[in-house]
Order: structure tokens, then C-alpha cells, then sequence
């Protein structure tokens, strides 16, 4: 019982004690006192990222940047996998289409049959032709039915070839950002190791302007990296590559846009005749 006074004494303390430094922060600053705090806050943030050594910065930002490779590995890995079942797709697609070409002229044979009444369709063996009505009917509701699947088929085709697409120019970006980041790290060293030799080299009045500049491109190098590979993920994410329309062979095009939309009325014809 009197631990849990104490401890409840304790509490009450430290919110009477924030309570108090609150209302002297009011005293002093007035409704500004937020301002002071925040301003405060960020100074002291910023004096220990100043602390930190330009190296271990340096160091720090190529472990982010080598972070960048798994994901590209598995990048890698889902965009051939993808790519397979794309291929795998379009071969199906292809057999349904012929299969469905076999069974539109097998059902072109028993309409014909029905029209000239020969009903002996295989070897010697003759139907009704009910019989034929009903064999006709069952293949006309599968044909139909078969059609459906390879629309959806084609549509899931066209989705996945153009997330592909999107994907490649993914990882052609990632690729390149990271190398781009890499050469920016080098020379980022390389102007460290210049600006350590001159200081080295100097034993009096040593102007540390350089120095503090390089501290602070440093400081940003771990928002610019973070920037600079979402940047290249959203670039290919909502990237507008489309998949090319391919026009079949003795498609009439203007025919069907004719009959869909209406033919365009003709123009009157100039008579020549003087």
C-alpha cells in the first residue's frame, strides 16, 4: 500500500513538475512558448547529425544503396516468372481459338445437313434429324460459352503484358538509379579524402568552409537515396506503356467501324458538265 502511494506521489509530482515548466515557458515567451520549444528541439537534432563522422555517413549510405539489390534480384526473378506465364497464356489462347474454328465448321456441317437432308454424317450410320438439332444445339451452347472464356483469356492477357511491360521499365530505373547513386557516393569520397589531405597538410589557419559543406550534402544523402529509388519504384509503378493493337489479316476495319457507328454521308459529286 505505501508503494503504490509512493509511486502515485511520484506521478503526481512529475505532472505537477511539467505542469510548472509549462507555465514558466508561458511566462517567459507567452503564446510563442511552442516556437522556443520546437526551435530548441531541432537544434539540438541538428548538432548530432553534425556529430556524426562524414565516413560513417558515407559507410551508412552505401549499405542503403547495396540494400537495393535483393529487391532487384527479386524483381528479376517475379518478371521472368511472369513473362512464363504470359507465354504459357498466349499458347492457350491460340489452341481454344483453333478449337473453336474446328467446331464452328463441324456446326456449319450439320446446319448444311438439316438443309439438304442428308443425315448420314460418319461412315453408315444415320440420324434424325432431331438428332441433329439436339448435337447442333449442345455444340452451339458450348461454342458460345468457350467464346466467353477466350475474351476473358485475351482481356487477363493484355493486363498481364502491360504490367510486364511496366515492370521492365521498373527495373531498368532501379538499375540505373542505383549505379547513378553509387557514382555519386564515389565521388563524394573522393572529395572527403581531398578535403582531409589539405587539411592534414595545413598546421595553422585551416579553412574549414569545405569541410562543413561536405558535412552537410552527407547529412541529405540518406533522403536523397530514399527519394531518388521511390521515385524510380512510382516512375514504373504507374508508368503508361500500353500493349500494341495488332490488326488482324482481312480485318476490315472501316466496314466495322461503319456498321457500328453508321456509314458517313457521301459528299454530292460537282457536276463537270459545262
Amino acid at each position: 500500500m505505501l508503494c503504490r502511494l509512493s509511486g502515485c506521489s511520484m506521478v503526481k509530482k512529475g505532472i505537477l513538475g511539467a505542469a510548472l515548466g509549462a507555465g514558466a515557458l508561458y511566462l517567459a515567451f507567452g503564446t510563442s512558448a511552442p516556437s522556443y520549444v520546437k526551435t530548441a528541439f531541432h537544434k539540438v537534432r541538428n548538432n548530432a547529425k553534425s556529430a556524426v563522422p562524414v565516413q560513417f555517413e558515407i559507410d551508412r549510405a552505401r549499405e542503403e544503396i547495396a540494400s537495393l539489390e535483393p529487391a532487384i534480384k527479386d524483381g528479376i526473378a517475379h518478371y521472368v516468372q511472369s513473362q512464363v506465364e504470359i507465354e504459357n497464356l498466349g499458347r492457350e489462347i491460340s489452341l481454344m481459338k483453333a478449337n473453336l474454328e474446328t467446331e464452328k465448321t463441324t456446326m456449319k456441317t450439320l446446319r448444311n445437313s438439316l438443309e439438304t437432308g442428308e443425315l448420314r454424317l460418319a461412315g453408315s450410320t444415320t440420324y434424325t434429324a432431331e438428332e441433329v438439332k439436339s448435337d447442333l444445339a449442345r455444340r452451339l451452347d458450348s461454342y458460345r460459352l468457350n467464346n466467353r472464356l477466350l475474351e476473358n483469356k485475351e482481356a487477363t492477357l493484355k493486363a498481364k503484358q502491360k504490367t510486364l511491360a511496366a515492370a521492365k521499365d521498373q527495373l531498368g530505373q532501379m538499375a540505373t538509379t542505383k549505379k547513378a547513386l553509387l557514382a555519386k557516393i564515389d565521388g563524394i569520397e573522393a572529395r572527403l579524402k581531398m578535403i582531409e589531405t589539405t587539411q592534414s597538410s595545413r598546421e595553422f589557419n585551416f579553412d574549414d568552409s569545405a569541410l562543413a559543406r561536405a558535412k552537410a550534402s552527407v547529412s541529405d544523402l540518406e533522403k536523397r537515396l530514399d527519394v531518388m529509388a521511390r521515385v524510380a519504384e512510382m516512375e514504373g509503378k504507374y508508368s503508361d506503356s500500353g500493349v500494341p493493337i495488332i490488326i488482324e489479316p482481312g480485318r476490315d476495319v472501316v466496314k466495322e467501324v461503319d456498321n457500328e457507328l453508321g456509314a458517313p454521308a457521301k459528299k454530292p459529286t460537282a457536276d463537270k458538265s459545262l
